[in-house]
């Protein structure tokens, strides 16, 4: 295995720990973890500061992989697919848990999600007619905005939360707003190949 898989396991396997933070019952075995009050109206609990750490991390390996492949021309199948499953786990595992705890709506994972299967499905019924199905600049910026997004939840949109400003939400919501796009755009581009023969 090379190094870029080995850093993309690295990213699943982060991925894994950020969720068990975020969603183990910490209580039921007697652990809690502290909170401080900011300002005298926000409440941090260091569980997300951590999992934002985490996660900060996890997002720069998604970088960092792909760059070391390409640079010394070792890309191979096996890392495109493990890359592709590391991303599904870390955003949608988080988009998930962070709902779940209030901090987003319902709503986007459900959206997310739905949009990932959708362009997958094009993906897989393309290539299998031997058509390679591109990447979209604007799903490349859907995901800028989301993991920037991401970690502001985390740390609890600060400063910005101090001026009542929920900018990381504001990200997420736009990233979405850009998911929804690409995989109309991926719809567009890749129609012909979903037409029966």
């Amino acid at each position: 295995m090379n190094l870029p898989n080995k850093i993309t396991m690295g990213r699943i396997i982060l991925a894994i720990v950020i969720i068990l933070i975020l969603i183990f019952p910490f209580h039921e075995i007697n652990v809690k973890w502290p909170t401080y009050l900011l300002a005298g109206k926000i409440n941090i609990n260091i569980k997300y500061i951590v999992a934002g750490v985490l996660f900060m991390i996890a997002s720069f390996t998604d970088f960092l992989d792909g760059a070391i492949a390409r640079k010394k021309n070792i890309v191979t199948d096996f890392g495109k697919v493990m890359d592709a499953i590391a991303d599904k786990i870390l955003v949608n595992g988080v988009l998930i848990a962070l709902a779940y705890d209030g901090f987003l709506p319902i709503a986007i994972p459900i959206i997310i999600i739905s949009r990932d299967t959708f362009v997958d499905s094009i993906k897989m019924v393309a290539g299998s007619k031997g058509k390679a199905v591109a990447a979209s600049i604007w799903g490349k910026i859907k995901t800028v905005f989301m993991m920037v997004g991401l970690t502001m939840i985390f740390f609890y949109n600060l400063p910005f939360e101090l001026f009542n400003v929920s900018l990381g939400y504001y990200l997420v919501v736009i990233a979405t707003v850009l998911s929804v796009y690409s995989g109309f755009q991926y719809y567009i581009v890749n129609k012909k190949y979903l037409k029966a023969k």
